[in-house]
């Protein structure tokens, strides 16, 4: 672990090993103090800096963040905050039983991912992995090979979030067919680009190419296993940059090795890091990132920036000021939400 110095200042536990140094600045410039653990800590190693350290706030990165890490932390834990969007890795329900505001830096890295996304989709639809790999090994496979053309392309989009919204964009700029699921949209029209699809049997059956950006919840574990990647046209390719857990990945091997999905470009796994031995690693029709899609310098300090901000507001007593970074609101914000909400 590595810590700033002052450690008579309150601590924030950081559940990773670096974080950008911009958000470092932020806590200092508060007050605080601030320590690390190793890189994806075990539930073990957050127990104890937790107990040993009785942070005031804890800045969620890697790892699980359970009940018993926050009753580690003792009961002046004021806020978890997630540096990312997804909260998955909290125990949302721990933190609302004990009185503890869950934040996260919502729409921070939105663009970083999109972009990741969009890379991803070029790449499968042009089959540049294994034309790549075709190429180190003496192959010219000029007259032998074609890709597929990017616009008319059926792309469906599963969840019309910050970041749905932006690939939507994306792909609508190259010419593709957009469709988009959300149970959880408004009725109305879109905000972006894109055919609206009331069920997500039938935007399987029409998407030539799907692509993930839901929330991992129970409603979504597992949500595309043996019977939805069925559902999908003969050849399709699966992108999955939202979080491991929504797809079934033994049932998305089976499928790959079947010949029934030609790609699936994967940054999001069921655990992470991804063991040694997964086929996901080897398998030659897997296009696989370590979980970087918002990993740029400028989503880096963004995420990390508005963790840090969403704490600094929640100790000084104020909602977070970032728009949608409000998941739970703890005790000790509740008198300042209800002034707000008395205010309209």
């Amino acid at each position: 672990m590595s810590q700033t110095q002052g450690e008579d200042r309150p601590t924030v536990l950081i559940s990773a090993a670096v974080v950008a140094s911009e958000a470092e600045a932020l806590l200092e410039e508060a007050g605080l103090n601030f320590v690390y653990t190793e890189a994806y800590p075990s539930q073990e190693a957050l127990l104890e800096a937790a107990a040993r350290l009785r942070p005031v706030a804890i800045m969620h990165r890697q790892g699980f963040i359970s009940g018993a890490v926050m009753d580690a932390a003792g009961p002046q834990l004021h806020i978890v905050s997630r540096h990312g969007a997804g909260f998955d890795g909290i125990d949302v329900a721990a933190a609302e039983e004990r009185g503890v505001t869950v934040a996260r830096a919502a729409g921070a890295n939105s663009r970083q991912v999109a972009e990741h996304t969009m890379a991803m989709i070029l790449s499968l639809l042009k089959d540049l992995p294994s034309l790549t790999r075709a190429m180190r090994e003496g192959a010219w496979e000029k007259n032998a090979r074609a890709t597929r053309d990017v616009a008319g392309t059926a792309i469906g989009i599963v969840g019309y979030g910050a970041i749905g919204t932006k690939v939507a964009r994306l792909a609508d700029a190259f010419g593709m067919r957009v469709l988009v699921y959300d149970p959880l949209l408004p009725s109305g029209s879109l905000s972006g680009p894109g055919e609206r699809v009331e069920e997500l049997g039938v935007l399987l059956e029409r998407s030539q190419l799907l692509t993930l950006h839901c929330p991992l919840e129970e409603t979504t574990r597992g949500m595309i296993g043996a019977a939805e990647l069925a559902r999908l046209p003969k050849d399709a390719i699966l992108v999955c940059t939202a979080r491991g857990g929504i797809v079934d990945e033994a049932a998305l091997l089976a499928a790959l090795d079947a010949g029934h999905i030609a790609w699936a470009g994967l940054d999001v796994f069921n655990k992470e890091p991804l063991e040694a031995g997964s086929g996901l690693r080897t398998h030659p029709r897997v296009l696989a990132t370590p979980h970087l899609a918002a990993t740029t310098p400028r989503g880096a300090v963004s995420m990390a920036t508005a963790a840090a901000s969403n704490i600094i507001d929640v100790l000084a007593g104020r909602l977070p000021s970032l728009e949608g970074a409000l998941v739970v609101t703890g005790w000790a914000l509740q008198g300042a939400q209800k002034s707000i909400e008395g205010g309209r």
